[in-house]
């Protein structure tokens, strides 16, 4: 039953990678994937129907909590985007040089990423570059590049990226250290793609030429009723991403609930601003609009990959792979690494919820060399394949990326960087002993 559902999981993933020459939506094939794999354990007999549907009910929660997350953040974006506030984010680092709007709009990423979350990050930076970047190819290598800056930038931050959450609530890392250890090698998994990528780059290629609609969108003339509007909605969206991690903090609920709560006060404040307005005017700006315009098929994709996958951890599939890897390999450095690089083919979470399980907190203690490196690995591991994390997963909805662009693209770029930060990584180790 294990191999048919790694057989049904390696042939839907082929499926997606192959989207471009097949012309088979992404979304479909990952839908009926994640039904197929459950379909599959369901009738395998190993356990009653009874069972399975706890077991599926036990995934789905999660996995719920992440598309709902994705969905408020993607709508606020949205709301924000329509009353042009990023063009107050746009004005101020618009360049006409390719590599130095690519080294801002990196380093933006990767900082923004560890205050809010990597995947909120991507969301917010790929609309920044829409404003920015009006030559398709230049923002799809920009798109790739904030892609690996997020995934870097969170993983050095106990709220910046989903596994070092998990691993920060579980008790194995504490805040400071994970600050401390990680950011040096997550900045070198960034600095090393970036800086090859702008050898690669004309140093003097025009990358933001602004219409004549666009040109001084939030300069004096504006109305000071429209320019009003931009500030508070920018400062309402941006601001209570911020506060989403804080909110779990002080509550202990799941980050989509703080996001929830963010949507809920964006659109009280777009109602409110915009009562006066005829329905006309008012239509386009308004959240119901802003959800119509979101990427719903990415997050419908998102939700058959991760069936797929809670399928598989259902079964035992990935605690027998974290198993293998421990009895073949045996060295925990070399087992973290691959760790990181079967993270780029399957989702992040799964992979680190077995390790967690693998490993007690009796024989690796808070902040072992084991969950630091864990972390880094399972952060920036995703940045190698497109559907590797949920940054990679919106942009490529965003951005409309095809698999084998990244590929061919990024991909060996990223896997430059994750292994030049993980040698960082392991080098401050041998010096502190």
């Amino acid at each position: 039953m294990l191999l048919t559902l790694l057989l049904v999981f390696l042939l839907g993933y082929l499926l997606i990678t192959l989207e471009d020459v097949i012309h088979l939506n992404k979304t479909a094939t990952a839908l009926i994937t994640g039904v197929l794999c459950w379909t599959i354990y369901a009738l395998s007999g190993v356990a009653d129907g009874h069972a399975v549907s706890e077991q599926l009910g036990h995934h789905l929660i999660d996995i719920a909590e992440i598309l709902f997350f994705l969905l408020g953040a993607m709508t606020i974006v949205e709301l924000i985007d329509a009353h042009d506030g990023f063009t107050l984010i746009t004005d101020r680092i618009a360049s006409r040089n390719t590599r130095t709007l690519l080294w801002i709009s990196s380093f933006l990423a990767f900082f923004l990423s560890a205050l809010l979350d990597n995947l909120t990050t991507a969301i917010v930076m790929v609309s920044v570059l829409r404003k920015l970047v009006h030559d398709p190819q230049q923002r799809r290598i920009m798109a790739g590049m904030t892609i690996v800056a997020c995934n870097a930038g969170g993983v050095w931050s106990p709220i910046g990226d989903v596994t070092t959450t998990m691993l920060w609530i579980g008790g194995q890392v504490t805040t400071l250290n994970i600050i401390k250890t990680l950011l040096l090698p997550s900045l070198v998994a960034m600095l090393v793609p970036l800086g090859i990528l702008t050898m690669r780059y004309p140093a003097a290629t025009t990358a933001f030429v602004p219409s004549e609609e666009e040109e001084g969108v939030s300069r004096p003339y504006v109305t000071r009723v429209r320019r009003r509007d931009r500030r508070l909605m920018l400062a309402i969206g941006l601001g209570g991403m911020l506060f989403v991690p804080i909110f779990k903090t002080l509550t202990g609920l799941p980050p989509y609930m703080g996001m929830m709560l963010v949507l809920g006060v964006i659109w009280v404040a777009s109602e409110v601003i915009h009562k006066d307005k005829d329905e006309a005017a008012r239509e386009p700006l308004t959240p119901a609009y802003a959800l119509q315009n979101i990427d719903s098929p990415s997050i419908l994709f998102f939700l058959g990959i991760l069936l797929a996958v809670g399928a598989l951890e259902a079964v035992g599939g990935l605690r027998l792979l974290a198993d293998s890897l421990n009895e073949s390999v045996g060295q925990l450095d070399v087992i973290v690494l691959l760790i990181g690089l079967v993270s780029a083919v399957v989702d992040n979470v799964p992979i680190v919820a077995a390790a967690m399980g693998m490993y007690d907190l009796q024989t690796f203690p808070t902040d072992n060399q084991l969950w630091e490196f864990l972390a880094y690995c399972a952060g920036t591991g995703g940045s190698i394949l497109l559907i590797g994390s949920a940054a990679g997963v919106a942009v490529m909805g965003m951005e409309k990326l095809e698999f084998g662009w990244y590929l061919r693209k990024i991909s060996w770029l990223a896997l430059l960087g994750y292994l030049a930060g993980a040698g960082v990584y392991l080098g401050q180790v041998a010096l502190l002993r």
